[in-house]
This record gives C-alpha cells, sequence and structure tokens, in this order.
C-alpha cells in the first residue's frame, strides 16, 4: 500500500498528461504544465496529508517534494518542460547520494540499515549490494536524462512510469536471486 501511495504523484502526473487538458487562463498552457501542476499539488497533499494524521516523513519523501516544487515551479513559470525532466535524474542521485554519505561519512553500512532486521549478511556483501544500488539509481539518472531530451516528451512520460517501475522491478527481483544465493546457511533456513 505504501509504494503505491508514494507512487500516486507519478500517476497523477502521467493521467493529467495522458488527458490533454490544458488551461490557458491560469498559464497552463501545454499538457506537461498541466501534469505538473497536478503532480506539485498531489505531492503538498500527500506530505500535508502524512503531517495531519501523525505518520513519519521520510527524508526521500521531503527531497521529493522539494524537487517537484522548485523543478515543476521552474517548469510552470519559464513554460519549459527542461526542468520537470530533470527530476527523476535529480531524485536518483539523491538516492545514491544518500546511500553513499551513510556509508563513507556516517559510517555505517546503508542497505544493511533498511534491511538488517529481514537478514544477516557480512559487512561485504552489504557492501557489495549498496554499490549495486547505487550503480542502478546512477543508470536512471542517466537514462531519464537520454529518453528526455532525445525522445518526443510522449515518451518521457511513459517512460517515467513504465520504464522505471519496469527498470526498477526487474533489479529488484534481480537482487533478491542475488541475495537468495549468497544468504548464509542459518538465514537462509529461515527465511524459507
Amino acid at each position: 500500500m505504501k509504494f503505491l501511495f508514494d507512487l500516486l504523484p507519478v500517476i497523477i502526473f502521467f493521467a493529467g498528461y495522458s488527458s490533454g487538458l490544458v488551461f490557458p487562463e491560469y498559464g497552463l498552457n501545454k499538457p506537461i504544465e498541466f501534469a505538473t501542476a497536478l503532480a506539485i499539488a498531489a505531492s503538498v497533499i500527500q506530505i500535508g496529508w502524512l503531517k495531519l494524521r501523525g505518520k513519519p516523513i521520510e527524508v526521500m519523501q521531503w527531497i521529493g517534494l522539494g524537487l517537484i516544487v522548485v523543478l515543476g515551479g521552474l517548469t510552470l513559470v519559464l513554460h519549459s518542460p527542461a526542468f520537470i525532466y530533470w527530476k527523476p535524474t535529480a531524485v536518483n542521485l539523491a538516492l545514491a547520494g544518500g546511500l553513499l554519505i551513510t556509508r563513507f561519512v556516517l559510517k555505517k553500512p546503508p542497505m544493511a540499515l533498511l534491511l538488517g532486521k529481514e537478514m544477516k549478511l557480512p559487512e561485504a556483501m552489504w557492501d557489495k549490494l549498496m554499490w549495486a544500488w547505487v550503480g542502478f539509481f546512477l543508470l536512471l539518472a542517466v537514462v531519464n536524462l537520454v529518453v528526455a531530451f532525445n525522445f518526443p516528451e510522449d515518451i518521457w512520460v511513459k517512460f517515467k512510469l513504465f520504464g522505471v517501475l519496469g527498470m526498477t522491478f526487474v533489479f529488484a527481483i534481480a537482487q533478491g536471486l542475488w541475495l537468495a544465493r549468497h544468504l548464509p546457511e542459518d538465514t537462509a533456513a529461515k527465511e524459507s
């Protein structure tokens, strides 16, 4: 359920763009501008909803909100989609940077902090897992820019939802298979 809740602004962005609606009287002259305005509103409402319910708001949710407000705002004010094109890249760079900062500045294995309650691995394995995710986030950051600036806008909008989601799903499955092969025997037995 949390996964869908986190994905809601992207789904709303996609739906808004796909509707083809524009509202020139409000300065929303292109479908990408309407979709961006919807995503900003959805993100603000989402964080507001969490605050009202007393739920914790994760650092990446704050970063995502800040990026959509700033980059989406620039898209709306300057009528240039280039800024919103950069948002997925900025989020993926923040994710990769967060893992690296946690590992090398805070001196804690970030993947162990995230998954350590579910499984026990040697520190070297946690580091391999971290590097795999850092590489994946960097790959997503680059692929987003390639698609955004070399393909039609509607292709980028579809990629933003379906491409990134599909790539993440495949990568997570591959990570799960890799982890299953490398889990210590006692952890693997508990998982079964």
